[in-house]
């Protein structure tokens, strides 16, 4: 019965599988279809699972009728001048800052994962290293439309950075795993190309390492990124990059990315030096500190699982105690931590226990912990 009901909406190419459960996966071709399923489903009472390609979040949940969003892509409006972008949320994020480039202009959002779709980066809230110098994903979107539960169509925000009044409820939906409905599209803010983008790495003792980045936030600067690293991040892909005679796969990595014009980039960098006068950097240009970036990103994500806690700056020694002693033990995993944010990436193989271990003592400590 539901297979049937779905293809009067979507036509049989709408549908993607029909497992032996009879759960049906569809793929809508539109917002409009998005709303004639989330309507069905609405008055018929089924179970909804939303996903994008489902190679982020395992599909497991259970659910009579699964929705996904990867026939929604494309760029519906580009802007140069107003620096925004209109995108449907099944556009992998590569695909879209490659349009971007080619009116000199770049979205400032570098999520883990290999070519994320933007619907699951605003569904799940996942800010990667540029978040320190960008701010959070909210923070680049300006508006979206969703689909509500009982197929209501709703606009929120705009295409200009002015543009709420009262309840921000685009602020609401980003992040919330789809709780509140299904994000069809969204005004994602844009940045000019920068003229420079350095990324300085150093390598050293943990404590050495984030004493020099709280010296270097103290002192004004606020780079693009600031991550610091734990050895099992620091992949032997990314260290050739920097000096393959000396680095030390057995050492923590700081990792600082300066970005802007030729002359305020030179002047974060000779600030950078001077705050952390006992850290030696090495420097990577363009493409070569790009490829050392994603070559990060890609190492968080091969992992089983992966976790993000949030905690206060000054507390970063004890929550990557905390999440070492708690999830990992004698296991091994990677932790790529914000530290200007306060925010801990900890991917490794682990159980439910722990996890819920974790949970509760990260809790005692006002410590915010999300399943990635």
């Amino acid at each position: 019965m539901i297979e049937q009901r779905v293809q009067s909406i979507c036509g049989k190419e709408g549908v993607i599988d029909v497992d032996a459960h009879g759960c049906v996966e569809v793929a809508p071709h539109s917002e409009e279809e998005c709303a004639l399923l989330l309507s069905a489903a609405y008055d018929e009472g089924w179970s909804v699972r939303l996903c994008g390609k489902g190679g982020w979040i395992p599909l497991d949940a259970p659910a009579q009728l699964v929705l996904s969003t990867r026939r929604l892509s494309g760029v519906s409006d580009l802007n140069p001048a107003d620096m925004v972008m209109t995108a449907r949320v099944g556009s992998p994020i590569d695909e879209l800052q490659t349009a971007a480039a080619k009116e000199g202009t770049w979205i400032a959002l570098d999520p883990p994962g290999a070519s994320r779709s933007l619907g699951s980066i605003l569904a799940t809230g996942t800010s990667g290293p540029l978040a320190t110098g960008f701010g959070a994903v909210r923070g680049r979107i300006l508006g979206l439309t969703f689909v509500a539960a009982d197929g209501r169509i709703v606009r929120v925000g705009g295409r200009v950075v002015k543009n709420v009044a009262g309840f921000d409820l685009k602020s609401l939906l980003v992040g919330s795993f789809g709780a509140f409905g299904l994000i069809t599209s969204a005004h994602v803010r844009l940045n000019a190309l920068p003229a420079a983008d350095v990324t300085l790495i150093a390598q050293g003792e943990r404590e050495n390492l984030l004493h020099g980045a709280r010296a270097i936030m103290s002192s004004g600067t606020t780079p693009a990124a600031m991550e610091l690293i734990t050895p099992s991040g620091t992949t032997p892909a990314a260290m050739e990059l920097i000096t393959p005679d000396t680095h030390d796969l057995n050492a923590w990595t700081l990792s600082i990315r300066v970005v802007g014009s030729t002359a305020s980039a030179a002047a974060d960098r000779r600030n950078i030096s001077a705050a952390a006068s006992n850290i030696e950097f090495d420097a990577l240009d363009g493409d070569a500190g790009k490829q050392y970036w994603a070559s990060i990103s890609a190492a968080i994500t091969g992992y089983p699982i992966t976790v993000r806690m949030g905690s206060k700056q000054t507390d970063l020694e004890q929550a990557l105690d905390l999440l070492n002693d708690t999830l990992d033990e004698d296991e091994g995993a990677m932790a790529s931590v914000s530290v200007l944010n306060g925010v801990t990436r900890w991917s490794c193989e682990t159980s439910v226990a722990k996890l819920l271990n974790l949970r509760s003592l990260a809790a005692k400590q006002d410590w915010p912990v999300t399943l990635e």
